[in-house]
């Protein structure tokens, strides 16, 4: 039978699309004692990470909060509520991300109709008017902010302006935009959002922030069905998470997770949202600038290039896996893979939350020098 032991796990530098490197404030925050999540002091905590959400969404919205489970629940709540069988939802799909927006739409029983563009290139505004145009009865409009797959910034703004001169909702997935670019749900207009704690939030992984405005709530409250999923339906928990020290339960929180994500949330706010995109902005420049003295290739025009996740062209006659493997072994250093028609052609390089610093883009730029000699 297997000896087995403690686990400790070697320090990586975590530069790849998530997680992201953990600041050593939230993991000391994790190690504090646990609470029951009914104690009035967690009910305190949960107020205090719902009012530094909405800062980070740039929202008033009353239905913000973070899911008990990791962005792809997030997801999965927003799609769950707002979409009920026979609705048309317009997705937007230009890397893997929008493909697994289609996939919620079908579970739920909606009919998904696709905007497809390109991998590594911007949704095309036009064909979303034209989508729009000849379905008038399409309910959601489904894209993704910024796209981990292929590092490609959406037109998020604009996006939510055709939502809404064509009178219908917008679900934006922001699990890699919030914290590392502009985000404004409020200013916007962004109906459903939903994002992730271990991407620019530098938490650990598990926690989905989601906001939902308004004119989504009314939709949620007076659905024909019943939300396809009890543990995601918004109308039960939002007994936990409203205001007021009475909550009704709904599930155990992950009690010690949701300290570690008041306390990202606090080091964001601390920071303040402009510095950080520009913090964001500033790594990027830096680590495109050593990537081409290397002679390595971004893949994304500038224009609408992620600053937090960089996709980098692999040079002909280097071995992915194998590069990737002297990364981690010799160097400590995690990169990412590309996903689907990208796979093998080029690697992801992330630049979030803490991990977005000079020493590790020294460190990422140093061990790319050695690897390619």
């Amino acid at each position: 039978m297997h000896s087995f032991s403690t686990f400790i796990p070697p320090e990586r530098t975590l530069m790849g699309p998530g997680p992201s490197d953990v600041n050593p404030r939230i993991l000391n925050a994790m190690s504090r004692p646990t609470l029951g999540h009914l104690d009035p002091l967690f009910i305190e905590l949960m107020d205090q990470t719902k009012q530094l959400l909405q800062y980070a969404f740039k929202t008033e919205n009353a239905l913000t909060m973070p899911i008990s489970a990791p962005g792809s629940a997030g997801m999965e709540a927003c799609f769950v509520n707002l979409v009920e069988p026979g609705d048309k939802v317009l997705v937007c799909i230009n890397g893997v991300f929008g493909n697994r927006m289609v996939e919620n739409v079908e579970r739920c029983g909606g009919v998904a109709i696709t905007v497809n563009n390109t991998w590594g290139e911007q949704t095309d505004l036009n064909q979303v008017e034209d989508a729009l145009k000849a379905n008038p009865d399409i309910k959601v409009l489904a894209f993704v902010h910024a796209e981990t797959s292929t590092g490609v910034r959406n037109e998020a703004k604009v996006l939510c302006e055709l939502a809404q001169k064509y009178d219908c909702l917008s679900i934006v997935d922001a699990v890699t935009s919030l914290g590392g670019i502009e985000l404004d749900v409020d200013g916007w207009g962004i109906d459903a959002i939903y994002s992730g704690s271990q991407k620019c939030l530098s938490c650990v992984p598990g926690i989905s922030p989601v906001s939902f405005s308004d004119k989504a709530v009314h939709v949620i409250q007076n659905r024909k069905t019943k939300v396809q999923s009890w543990f995601l339906d918004m109308n039960l928990i939002v007994g936990y998470w409203g205001q007021g020290a009475k909550r009704a339960y709904h599930h155990t929180a992950p009690v010690n997770s949701m300290y570690a994500m008041y306390e990202a949330l606090l080091i964001l706010k601390e920071e303040g949202l402009e510095n950080a995109w520009k913090r964001h902005a500033l790594g990027h420049e830096k680590l495109a600038l050593g990537l081409s003295d290397l002679g390595l290739d971004l893949t994304v025009d500038s224009a609408y290039r992620l600053p937090q996740l960089n996709v980098v062209k692999i040079p002909d006659g280097v071995d992915d896996a194998a590069a990737r493997k002297q990364l981690l072994e010799d160097f400590n250093l995690e990169i990412g893979a590309g996903l689907g028609e990208h796979a093998g052609k080029v690697w992801r390089i992330g630049l979030m939350g803490y991990a977005c610093k000079p020493r590790n883009i020294d460190h990422c730029l140093a061990a790319l020098r050695t690897i390619l000699k």
